[in-house]
């Protein structure tokens, strides 16, 4: 953050922070949360002893800590809280996604998943309304043409006419929505191949990773991986009959299958309504890295990824919960997103059981932006817990440990939360020290590029 843009009591508390006796220390710890936004601050001790003799081999006290605290990375998912662990996060995501694509034989899937039947689908939001928008051909329906960045995109034509009930519960019912798919999917391919649901299951799995993404109209759509493996998974190999071509089709025609579909009973003053996903579906193959092809596995992980880490920010509301509607006018809430916030107020006591109000600034959606069938890949939490087993290792190397059997080490801790957060001034630190690490990382990957490019070329 430049100097100039500090105020006086900011810049006040960073000289305190950067000129403490410890500031080296607290650099370390927040240097190893990745320059988290939002640090946990805990309290405590660990202790480590042979459980034969009962020597101390190790102890370790928050009490020599800055402030008497360790901080530990948040794990928020959402850039618009914490960069640095939304960064983690869409590195998980990434990963996951690529192991089902590529193979990963740390994770046990083989590489020869890549021969697969596999698709990219997108299923959007039927209409609630015209909208500003950019057509490949001509202006928008208001005689504009414009451009990319224009805060009007997306927005109602026609405020007084636009479905703003319809469009929140649409998100409301969306995870509904994606299960009905699923299943009707299924049945679908049993259907080309000729088969019942159960010979199916016999014969082959439907596998799929997704994530959620919010159109600038508020309205949500899905991403999805959607891939057919033999009977057990990605290990083994789909039936002969299972094609591109044929998931292609299954996928088109379980998206427009009346069973596809999700009802909400009329309320009040609210009409019955049936939800379908909207006419435009993208189903296109995931070809192998370097084909030509936009629709790789690189690219796949990484629009994946990248939209895991964010919500719906996009189209300006707020990234937490709104207590109040008066919340909406002092954070310059958009007045298409806060017509959509509202009508989120408005239907909670109709349907009081879909929890509208408290997911309003999720425009009513309340289901996982990112998710993925049992047999897809690997899982968030064993990535996780591979990063933390390697951060353990490193540990006990450090501290002479490395030789000691685990069984024959007694581990006691005594932990207590002490808040979270950061001063004004170690919040500009911590972002300076965040944006050292995303600068090391892309330098690292443009080196790894390169000497990829020069190991082809050889």
């Amino acid at each position: 953050m430049p100097e100039q843009l500090l105020d006086r009591a900011t810049l006040g508390d960073l000289l305190r922070v950067a000129s403490a006796s410890d500031y080296d220390r607290w650099h370390e710890q927040i240097r190893r949360t990745g320059g988290c936004a939002d640090p946990i601050h805990l309290t405590g001790w660990v202790l480590h002893k042979d459980k034969t003799t009962g020597e101390t081999l190790h102890h370790y006290s928050t009490e020599g800590e800055p402030g008497g605290r360790l901080r530990l990375a948040c794990g928020n998912r959402r850039a618009s809280r914490c960069p640095s662990c939304a960064w983690t996060y869409a590195g998980d995501t990434y990963h996951l996604i690529r192991a089902g694509l590529a193979g990963d034989d740390r994770r046990d899937i083989p590489a020869t998943v890549r021969d697969h039947p596999r698709v990219f689908a997108t299923l959007t939001a039927p209409s609630f309304g015209r909208v500003h928008n950019r057509p490949d051909r001509g202006v928008c329906r208001c005689g504009t043409r414009h451009t990319p960045d224009d805060p009007a995109l997306g927005t109602a034509l026609d405020p007084d006419t636009y479905d703003y009930a319809g469009a929140v519960l649409f998100n409301n019912h969306a995870g509904q929505l994606w299960q009905r798919f699923t299943n009707r999917l299924r049945r679908e391919v049993a259907a080309r191949a000729g088969l019942s649901q159960r010979e199916l299951k016999e014969r082959a799995r439907l596998s799929y990773g997704k994530v959620a993404e919010f159109q600038k109209r508020g309205a949500l759509h899905f991403h999805a991986v959607i891939r057919i493996d033999g009977p057990d998974g990605p290990g083994t190999p789909p039936p002969t009959w299972a094609t591109v071509d044929l998931l292609s089709d299954a996928i088109r025609a379980a998206a427009a299958h009346s069973y596809t579909s999700v009802s909400v009973p009329a309320a009040a003053d609210q009409p019955a309504r049936t939800f379908r996903w909207g006419r435009q579906l993208d189903v296109r193959p995931v070809k192998a890295f370097g084909d030509g092809s936009d629709i790789t596995e690189q690219a796949v992980a990484s629009y994946v990824a990248k939209y895991a880490t964010k919500a719906a920010e996009n189209t300006g509301t707020l990234d937490r919960r709104i207590g109040e509607l008066s919340e909406l006018e002092r954070h310059g809430v958009p007045d298409h997103t806060r017509r959509l916030i509202e009508a989120c107020k408005l239907l909670d006591p109709i349907y009081p059981d879909r929890r509208l109000w408290a997911w309003a600034h999720m425009l009513g959606f309340r289901g996982h932006f990112s998710s993925k069938s049992r047999r897809y890949s690997t899982t968030l939490g064993a990535l996780r817990q591979a990063r933390a087993d390697y951060r353990a290792a490193q540990e006990h190397a450090a501290l002479g440990l490395e030789d000691q059997e685990p069984d024959t080490v007694l581990v006691l801790t005594d932990w207590q939360y002490a808040g979270h957060g950061h001063t004004p001034g170690e919040s500009v630190l911590a972002a300076t020290i965040a944006r050292g690490l995303q600068l090391n990382r892309e330098t690292a990957r443009e080196a790894l590029q390169d000497l990829a490019l020069e190991g082809a070329a050889a």
